[in-house]
C-alpha cells in the first residue's frame, strides 16, 4: 500500500543514515590508528636519530678538545725547539770567538817562546864561543907572562871564571823550558781546536736534527689544524640536525600528543557507538519491525 511505501522509505532512509555514520566512525577509526602508529613510529625514530646526533655531538666535542690540546702541545714544543736551536746558535758564535782568541793567544806564546829560545840560543853561542876558546888554549895562556911590573899584594893571577859553566847549564835548561812551553802550547792548540771542530760538528748535527723535527711538528700542526676546522665544522651541523630534530619533535608533541593519551578511550567510545548503530540498524531490520511496517 502507500502507507506501507511511505513508511518503507522513510525507514531505508533512516537504515541508509546508519550506514553511512558507521562507514564513517570506522573511517575515522582507522585514520586515527594509522595517525597513531604514525606517531609512535616517528617519536621512535625521533629519538634514536636524536641519540645518534648527539653521540656525534659528544664524540666531536671530545675530538676538538684532543685536537686544541695537540695543537698547543705542538706548538709548545716547535716554540721550544725554536728556542734551542737559537741558543746553539749563540754558543757556536760564543765558541767561535773564544776559539779565535785562544789561537790567537796561542800564537803569541809560540811567538815568545821561539823568540825566547833565538836570544839564550845567541848568548849560549856567544859563551860557547868564548869559553870553548879559552880552555882549547890553557897552556898559551899560562905562558903569558903579565906586562909590566909585579902584581901588588892581594891581585891573583887571572883565570877563567869558574861560574862560567853553570850559567851556560841554566841557559841550555831555559831554552829546554822554553821548548817544552812551546810543544805543549802545540798540544793545547791541536786540542783545543779538535774539541772546538767536535762541537761545531755536533751541535750543527743536533740544530739539523731539531730543524727537521720543527718541520714533522709543523707539518702535524697543521694536518691538526685541518681537522680542528672540519671537526668544528661538523659539530655545528650535528648541532643544527639536533636542532631540527628538537623542533620535529615539538611538531610531533602538538600533533600527537592528544590522539596518544586519548586514543584509548576514543576507539572505546567509537566502538560503543558503532555497535549501538548496529544494533538499531538490526531493530530496523528485524521480523517485528517488518511487522510494524505492515501494520
Amino acid at each position: 500500500t502507500l502507507a506501507y511505501q511511505v513508511k518503507l522509505d522513510a525507514f531505508t532512509r533512516v537504515k541508509k543514515a546508519i550506514d553511512d555514520m558507521i562507514a564513517q566512525l570506522l573511517k575515522e577509526k582507522d585514520a586515527e590508528i594509522k595517525h597513531k602508529d604514525f606517531c609512535t613510529d616517528e617519536f621512535n625514530t625521533n629519538q634514536l636519530q636524536t641519540e645518534k646526533k648527539e653521540r656525534e655531538k659528544q664524540d666531536l666535542i671530545a675530538k676538538i678538545e684532543d685536537l686544541e690540546m695537540t695543537i698547543k702541545a705542538l706548538t709548545e714544543a716547535i716554540d721550544t725547539l725554536k728556542s734551542e736551536i737559537a741558543e746553539m746558535q749563540v754558543q757556536l758564535k760564543r765558541a767561535g770567538e773564544d776559539r779565535e782568541k785562544q789561537n790567537k793567544e796561542f800564537q803569541m806564546t809560540v811567538a815568545d817562546q821561539r823568540e825566547t829560545q833565538k836570544l839564550l840560543q845567541a848568548a849560549l853561542g856567544v859563551l860557547q864561543d868564548f869559553y870553548g876558546k879559552r880552555e882549547a888554549a890553557p897552556a898559551l895562556v899560562q905562558r903569558q907572562e903579565p906586562v909590566g911590573p909585579p902584581p901588588p899584594a892581594g891581585f891573583e893571577t887571572y883565570k877563567n871564571n869558574a861560574a862560567s859553566g853553570g850559567i851556560t847549564s841554566m841557559i841550555q835548561q831555559i831554552i829546554s823550558d822554553a821548548k817544552a812551553m812551546e810543544a805543549e802550547a802545540i798540544r793545547s792548540e791541536e786540542d783545543a781546536q779538535k774539541a772546538y771542530e767536535d762541537f761545531v760538528k755536533e751541535t750543527n748535527a743536533s740544530i739539523e736534527a731539531k730543524s727537521k723535527d720543527i718541520v714533522n711538528k709543523s707539518q702535524e700542526k697543521a694536518k691538526a689544524e685541518g681537522d680542528l676546522v672540519e671537526a668544528t665544522q661538523a659539530k655545528e651541523s650535528a648541532m643544527m640536525e639536533l636542532e631540527q630534530l628538537s623542533n620535529y619533535n615539538a611538531e610531533l608533541h602538538q600533533s600527537c600528543d592528544f590522539v596518544l593519551k586519548n586514543f584509548e578511550l576514543r576507539q572505546t567510545a567509537r566502538d560503543e557507538e558503532v555497535e549501538a548503530l548496529r544494533q538499531a540498524k538490526a531493530i530496523l531490520s528485524g521480523a517485528k519491525f517488518e511487522e510494524f511496517l505492515q501494520g
